[in-house]
């Protein structure tokens, strides 16, 4: 039986400050504290499951630059213990970096991104792929300009390598990152026919049908985010839809069922930081699908991974076992 994960797509270092307030144009404002960590898509999916020494074959795959930003991923990732096989260094390119400002007293945080290498990711960094896994991991879209880029026959380029990578047998994992609800409706829905699974926010998912997900009092429009959901499997998401927002999370199966689970309690000063919440929460539903979970069971996971990522100001320093996520349900 094929076990593994693969994931490729955006390898970020994340170098978060964490200020007093978000100031007006003009204005000043306190960096209270730094930190510099790894991130992007699959550099945090891939930490945080391998922080849960689920004994899970873990692979990335990625474009670096030649330079000491570089060099800092490749070792953060061999230290843990991820094959690194697929990672090519690019010799034209730096190695892609996000200024990451925090406030501090909410965990709202902004990002001013250099997209470096990643730019360069294209089809033929997949040629070699050719691992046992179960699952292939592809993200963020709408942050890798030659795989965003236009294709004839697929969308784009990342949906001839999502194709390809089913045509080997991938079960394909999806995630994208909050952009112009244009932009996904150009770039998203094209490749929704080649995804297994999506996994996406409530922002997210609203910008892909071009519609608001929340009421005029702010509360989540559950309704709005189903039929959101229901548009992207009739757009051609193959098996499960993951809606997540900070009160809960919602998923919708291809055959019309859908379940509904709210977040695990968190009191906003235990907040430190949000960076990564989100990957904290693919993280739990990946390992969920690999591992032929419930959705039920695998929301639930999902929300207790991205509990833990709150209390850490970075994006996966703070990722626990999977017995300590276990232990919080």
């Amino acid at each position: 039986m094929k076990r593994g994960i693969v994931a490729a797509g955006n390898w970020i270092v994340d170098r978060v400050k964490m200020i007093d307030r978000w100031p007006g144009e003009g204005e000043l404002c306190n960096i209270l504290e730094q930190t510099h960590s790894a991130g992007g898509g699959p550099c945090n999916v891939l930490f945080d499951l391998a922080a849960m020494e689920c004994d899970i074959p873990l692979y990335a795959c990625g474009v670096l630059g030649d330079d000491e930003d570089g060099q800092y991923l490749l070792s953060q990732i061999r230290t843990k213990g991820i094959d690194d096989r697929y990672m090519k260094v690019s010799k034209s390119a730096s190695t892609s970096y996000t200024d990451v400002m925090t406030v501090r007293f909410n965990g709202r945080r902004t990002f001013f991104h250099n997209r470096g290498a990643n730019a360069e990711l294209g089809y033929h960094h997949f040629g070699p792929v050719n691992v046992p896994a179960r699952l292939f991991y592809l993200a963020y879209l709408l942050l890798l300009d030659e795989l965003d880029r236009q294709d004839a026959e697929f969308g784009t380029v990342a949906g001839r390598v999502l194709s390809e990578m089913s045509r080997r047998g991938y079960k394909t994992v999806v995630d994208v990152v909050s952009e112009d609800s244009k932009k996904f409706q150009e770039t998203v829905l094209p490749v929704l026919p080649h995804i297994d699974y999506l996994v996406i926010n409530e922002v997210e998912a609203g910008a892909c049908k071009g519609v608001g997900v929340r009421r005029s009092d702010g509360r989540i429009d559950v309704e709005q985010l189903v039929m959101c959901g229901r548009f992207l499997l009739d757009s051609g998401v193959r098996e499960l839809i993951v809606i997540h927002y900070p009160e809960g999370a919602l998923a919708l199966e291809q055959g019309g069922v859908v379940h509904q689970r709210p977040s695990c309690r968190i009191s906003p000063q235990d907040i430190v930081g949000s960076v990564g919440a989100g990957d904290a929460f693919c993280a739990g539903i990946l390992y969920g699908i690999h591992e032929e979970l419930s959705v039920d069971d695998m929301l639930d996971l999902a929300s207790a991974s991205a509990w833990f990522n709150l209390q850490s100001a970075t994006a996966s320093e703070g990722a626990p076992t999977l017995r300590r996520i276990r232990d919080h349900l």
